[in-house]
């Protein structure tokens, strides 16, 4: 073979070469052939640990306009784990799938109607007991840190958005021969305690006037 057509032929396996290279994974950085480094610890903790979709109807929905099917559950005296009011509500935990918290199925969750309008929802979830300090301290930053903080504890975590307030507390961690710990949350409509807190305006009353 003459040197010309040697080296036509070499130009044209090359080309056929790096027609055979394929680009490189979306997930690997040019130039490196490595994967993408994995997100750091909590990076990814905003969805997860949002409580938002724990609320699956407005607060103050009628029973009768829930967007869901319910079924009542009967709760015992000890089972009240809120405040005596709770006597007077009618409970209600949803037909099929509840929504999950903290990436992981509710193992409790219940749906709470005062004058058969929702008032209140609380909701459970198992953490691994190595874990649960960890994940209860990333979700607690999260949620006080888009919301108005009350209160924080190192087993409880008490703060409001909006006209809904927020109590989440870790139960178990410690105890001798668990293997899991319980993530309790409550949520509860504030707007109707804010508008008893606040007298009613009276009509013959003279204005006040401004400093």
């Amino acid at each position: 073979m003459s040197a010309p057509a040697r080296r036509t032929a070499a130009a044209v396996g090359l080309l056929l070469a790096a027609g055979c290279v394929s680009s490189p994974p979306k997930d690997h950085p040019p130039g490196t052939g490595r994967p993408a480094p994995a997100a750091a610890p909590g990076e990814n903790d905003t969805a997860s640990f949002d409580w938002h979709p724990l609320v699956v109807a407005p607060f103050g929905t009628r029973l009768v306009d829930s967007p869901i099917r319910l079924h009542e559950v009967l709760l015992f005296h000890e089972e009240l784990r809120g405040p005596a009011d709770m006597e007077s509500k009618d409970c209600y935990t949803v037909d099929g799938t509840p929504p999950t918290f903290v990436d992981r199925p509710t193992d409790e969750y219940m749906m709470c109607f005062d004058h058969d309008r929702l008032d209140r929802i609380e909701a459970s979830v198992r953490l691994a007991a190595d874990d649960a300090v960890s994940v209860f301290g990333r979700a607690c930053a999260r949620w006080l840190g888009n919301a108005m903080p009350l209160t924080k504890a190192d087993d409880a975590c008490e703060g409001r958005d909006g006209d809904i307030a927020f109590s989440a507390r870790l139960v178990g961690v410690g105890e001798s021969g668990e293997r899991s710990a319980e993530l309790l949350i409550t949520l509860s409509n504030t707007a109707n305690r804010d508008a008893e807190r606040t007298p009613p305006l009276d009509p013959g009353a003279a204005p006040v006037a401004a400093p």
